[in-house]
């Protein structure tokens, strides 16, 4: 299933969200298809938006398959005619609102070469030796379609080309095997990174801080596990990778190449704390998956103007302008 939290006249709640899925090109408003097919109130209720359904992911991800099952029928499609709209017709937002964290990951071997070559530096030790993460801004995410800002004070806005995905289950210890249980599907994720800002920022030892604080875009849709058959490679997800700028196709990758799987970040960020249903962990960016890799000889930083898309194979395209 791929889920969709967007925002449409008469379809979103009282908080201006609401839940779909998407097939094709079409999205039908889970919530309000319930109301129409004749269900309890306190099932449309929990159907309303992604954050709903996270009380109780497994529960509410088998009740939104009934209600597309049952809208898919003759009877069902003509009942549920006005819960659907074009996917290009709304506006969308980050499949979760307000994650209670954002932890970014930083699993791409070829990524972390280049990037610390261009500073002069090689690959430590330790980064062979644990999966290490930083957090991020929850209050800082932007939709697709959605502009992003320059910040003022950065002349080096950068991309990042990254797998993000959701955690479904209130979990603690998680074993590296066991990663399935408890994250609810997929995602498409962009650091936005100040690059000159953040390489004053770590010459302190401490950091990324500001320097990607500012915006992370998150989307289009939340796809959950069961759309990958035929995409595994073990625990890995060998999907294609994808960044263009203005049109230019200027990163590729692939994501089967994260050199730590998604169990074993999740194992590493679990280890005596909570994950909670929402948060959100992104798998760093793919090798080459930067304008600082690529260098400026091949594109310059992003300005006011430019368009930057990133695209995974399954889960569709993240458009974001810059303004």
């Amino acid at each position: 299933m791929r889920l969709v939290s967007f925002a449409a006249a008469g379809l979103a709640t009282g908080a201006g969200r609401a839940l779909g899925a998407l097939e094709g090109d079409q999205v039908l408003a889970l919530g309000r298809a319930a109301v129409l097919l004749g269900r309890p109130e306190v099932e449309a209720a929990r159907l309303a938006t992604l954050e709903t359904m996270l009380d109780s992911w497994n529960e509410q991800l088998a009740l939104a398959r009934e209600v597309l099952a049952e809208a898919a029928t003759p009877a069902g499609a003509t009942a549920t005619a006005i819960a659907r709209r074009p996917f290009d017709s709304l506006s969308i937002l980050p499949p979760v609102a307000h994650p209670p964290t954002i932890r970014d990951a930083y699993c791409f071997e070829e990524h972390v070469k280049n990037a610390r070559a261009r500073r002069g530096l090689m690959v430590p030790q330790e980064w062979y030796e644990m999966p290490v993460f930083y957090y991020s801004n929850p209050g800082a995410l932007v939709g697709h379609r959605s502009p992003v800002r320059k910040p003022h004070w950065t002349e080096a806005l950068d991309y990042e080309l990254e797998l993000g995905w959701v955690i479904g289950t209130k979990a603690r210890d998680v074993r590296a095997e066991e990663w399935r249980s408890v994250v609810a599907g997929f995602t498409i994720l962009n650091d936005w990174s100040a690059r000159d800002v953040q390489r004053r920022e770590m010459a302190v030892g401490l950091g990324p801080a500001k320097g990607k604080d500012f915006a992370t875009s998150l989307g289009p849709s939340l796809v959950t596990l069961d759309e990958f058959e035929g995409a595994w490679d073990g625990d890995r997800l060998r999907l294609a990778m994808e960044a263009t700028v203005n049109g230019t196709v200027l990163s590729r990758g692939n994501a089967g190449s994260m050199r730590y799987t998604v169990g074993e970040v999740i194992a590493r960020a679990s280890q005596d704390v909570y994950l909670f249903p929402g948060d959100v962990f992104g798998s760093g960016t793919v090798g080459t998956g930067c304008l600082l890799e690529l260098g400026t000889d091949v594109h310059r930083y992003l300005q006011p103007g430019d368009e930057v898309t990133l695209t995974i194979e399954r889960l569709g395209a993240l458009t974001n302008p810059i303004v």
